[in-house]
């Protein structure tokens, strides 16, 4: 099934129901019917074969993305904050698309050959009545054509393109939410920008449960709860770091409406999560775990999880609180060692994952999968005896210190205990004795103050002294991406520097 379906639903289901924008003057189904209609007749008359996004979200990126699929044609969301160089490399894989970019990007896409319109431009385009093409949707617009093309993120590397399939994401879909499962008056506020999964399976999913869907173009812990109140949020969805904002900010008052609010796309600190639950006792949290290769959610951490974990006593079950819940119907998930042996319960591996949502295809590479269909996420993780989840952190990011195999993650979770630390990163520099040292830094909170010998001896009271950071130096800030995610070699390189300067 084609993306388009879901539209074709929506309008069929409830057409004169708002799903874009506010609740006033918002975009209804049948509106985004015909404006995708419009901007699918525009993109076939361009003669491109992808449309490029390089702008903040908003209301253009759905029509956007619904016109694409409709023309039969796949929607490249690309990072507005890449840096020029590794820009002009990515729009040399799509000369033939069409772009829609803010007024400050759109040089760069004009020099590249594209032919580009701002995202306002495109909306006035797409009002537009519609004048017959004699042309409809592509022939190539089935399940398993290109829906959605999306950059990783090049922490590690130079960005490979994610290609998601019409019949990846619409699986997601059917398995995530019902149709026309939402209240007339139900409202969901995205703040992901449009290049991450989250915000195209969130636009999606939303549509095709008939909820209204708002972003928050620029994310501040007041803007959010002022929008929040003022659209009567019911639904929501941040990155941990948004959320660690929020519930700093001060401001405890509630949300009314709000009744469900999902995080992901990084780790949660325990200590975040537990005051949130506390602040908000009447919202549903939800922990989403995924990838870009997997059409996003793969596992879930539901309100129950949430709430049993915060009431118990019991270690096992309070524990659940830094997992991210079992996985989703339709996905299967193994622990593998090295050598592709599946491990047991609280053994810690590689994370694999397989089902029809997961594409785990590259374009110009192909698809990533074993013999049996598994991909492999290259997150190290493992399973407790009821099938929870626990991520470990990148296979990329092991520090081997003495032949021993130590996740960061391990290390940074006890030092985000102690109540001086807001932030934290731990990485392995390269030591000829050792192979690796641990080396930390730490953002501190506001009006506190912090000894970092202190805080060595916090972590060696919890972990052993194999796992304690040799040095620990602190920071106004990590470096992270806008969501959130944690650029490990951007840390590393600054404390390695550093230690050339000391």
């Amino acid at each position: 099934m084609n993306v388009k379906m879901l539209l074709e639903m929506a309008i069929d289901g409830f057409g004169d129901r708002v799903v874009i924008g506010r609740r006033e003057g918002g975009i209804t189904a049948a509106r985004l019917g015909e404006m995708s209609e419009a901007g699918a007749s525009a993109i076939r008359a361009s003669g491109a074969d992808a449309v490029v996004y390089l702008a903040v979200n908003g209301p253009a990126f759905p029509v956007a993305l619904f016109s694409a699929a409709r023309a039969g044609v796949p929607l490249v969301p690309v990072n507005y904050r890449l840096g020029a160089q590794q820009l002009q490399s990515l729009l040399a894989n799509h000369p033939r698309a069409i772009g829609i970019a803010d007024e400050a990007q759109t040089p760069v896409l004009r020099a590249a050959g594209l032919t580009v319109v701002t995202p306002e431009q495109w909306l006035a385009r797409c009002a537009q009545p519609l004048v017959a093409d004699g042309e409809g949707a592509r022939e190539d617009d089935e399940g398993d054509a290109p829906a959605v093309i999306i950059y990783t993120s090049g922490t590690t590397s130079a960005p490979k393109g994610v290609l998601l399939r019409h019949e990846n994401l619409t699986s997601y879909v059917f398995g995530s939410v019902e149709f026309a499962s939402a209240e007339s008056t139900d409202a969901a506020l995205i703040s992901v920008p449009p290049y991450h999964i989250a915000a195209v399976a969130n636009t999606i999913t939303s549509l095709y449960s008939g909820r209204r869907t708002l972003v928050l173009e620029r994310f501040t812990p007041a803007q959010w709860l002022q929008l929040a109140r003022d659209e009567r949020i019911t639904n929501a969805l941040v990155v941990p770091t948004m959320l660690a904002r929020i519930v700093e900010s001060g401001d405890e008052k509630t949300v009314p409406s709000l009744r469900s609010l999902a995080y992901g796309g990084a780790p949660m600190p325990a200590a975040v999560i537990e005051r949130a639950l506390r602040m908000w006792p009447e919202v549903g949290f939800v922990n989403a775990y995924g990838l870009t290769e997997t059409s996003s959610t793969v596992a879930v951490l539901g309100p129950d999880d949430h709430r049993d974990a915060l009431a118990s006593d019991e270690p096992a079950i309070r524990a659940r609180l830094s997992s991210v819940g079992r996985a989703v119907p339709g996905i299967d998930l193994e622990i593998r060692d090295e050598n592709g042996v599946v491990l047991g319960s609280r053994i810690t591996g590689s994370i694999h994952v397989r089902g029809e949502q997961v594409s785990a295809e590259y374009a110009g590479i192909g698809r990533m999968v074993d013999d049996r269909g598994f991909f492999n996420t290259r997150d190290q993780g493992y399973v407790d005896e009821d099938g929870y989840l626990y991520i470990g952190g990148r296979v990329d990011d092991t520090i081997i210190r003495g032949a021993e195999n130590i996740a960061p993650a391990e290390i940074e979770e006890v030092i985000l205990r102690h109540p001086a630390v807001l932030d934290t990163a731990v990485v392995g520099v390269p030591d000829e004795e050792w192979g690796h040292r641990i080396e930390a830094a730490v953002v501190v909170r506001s009006g506190m103050q912090l000894d970092p010998e202190e805080l060595r001896a916090f972590v060696r009271d919890v972990l052993r002294s194999s796992k304690t950071p040799e040095r620990i130096v602190c920071w106004d800030e990590l470096p992270r991406t806008e969501t959130g995610k944690l650029v490990r070699r951007h840390v590393l390189e600054r404390i390695v520097a550093d230690d050339m300067v000391v």
